[in-house]
């Protein structure tokens, strides 16, 4: 019996036809076929809690990967809208991956669900901002994903979430938890986490943290809530998606 061949980064890239996958070149090979292998399981992991096709997960092919480059101090992972790029840490970016995914998904969709956006601009803050939207049945359902998260349950004020993130930047002096982007990338890490994904590497703590016993994490019937209206939205995204492969092939 064989031993078998531990996944590669060239195994990823062609399942999810990612657009480029780098390496830092500090990555050992050991430690590069242990990340691959994660970063294959986290997005089947994640593919299938989106109930969507692997282009949905590489954003039609307009996504890159990073691994173990650059980097600044103190961030195990960060999404570069410049280059539609989604960098993790070679030693701290376990977890960071279903959070960072989200903000290329909302920059993706900013262009596709609203008119007259930059090209750094997110779906998310197009909403908050009342940026003119295209007709769309999905993009109502992504408008009911923003709505829910940012607004409390009969849409008259900001949500629970909303107003802790704001008290937390009051706290630190910053604008960084209260940005619509950083507020739907962690509801979106709640949803995931309760999808129950395999392993951690696609998310964690997004119940048991300090972020979370802060209020910077949806909980409750908001959580819920949310967890029901992004469920609702990629479903419908992912039936549209596997019914479009079908025509084409």
């Amino acid at each position: 019996m064989t031993e078998q061949s531990p996944l590669s980064f060239v195994e990823v890239r062609r399942r999810f036809e990612f657009r480029s996958i780098e390496i830092g070149r500090w990555v050992t090979p050991p430690e590069r076929d242990r990340a691959a292998g994660r970063f294959y399981q986290a997005l089947c992991d994640l593919m299938a809690i989106l109930q969507g096709p692997e282009t949905l997960v590489s954003l039609r092919g307009s996504l890159g990967l990073q691994y173990g480059i650059g980097g600044r101090p103190g961030v195990a992972a960060h999404y570069i809208p410049a280059t539609r790029q989604l960098a993790l840490a070679k030693n701290a970016g376990a977890g960071s991956l279903a959070h960072e995914w989200f903000h290329a998904f909302d920059h993706y969709m900013g262009s596709k669900a609203f008119r007259n956006l930059d090209n750094y601009g997110f779906a998310s803050s197009g909403w908050l901002n009342s940026a003119s939207q295209k007709a769309h049945p999905l993009n109502e359902r992504l408008n009911t994903c923003f709505r829910t998260i940012l607004l409390n349950e009969d849409g008259t004020s900001p949500s629970s979430l909303f107003r802790c993130s704001r008290q937390a930047d009051a706290r630190m002096n910053v604008l960084y938890y209260a940005r619509p982007e950083e507020l739907c990338a962690r509801a979106f890490e709640a949803f995931v986490e309760d999808s129950q994904p395999r392993n951690s590497f696609l998310v964690r703590g997004t119940v048991y943290s300090d972020e979370a016993k802060a209020g910077l994490y949806p909980d409750g019937d908001h959580r819920q809530r949310i967890n029901d209206a992004f469920k609702g939205f990629f479903a419908a995204l992912g039936a549209a998606l596997y019914r479009e492969q079908a025509k084409a092939g």
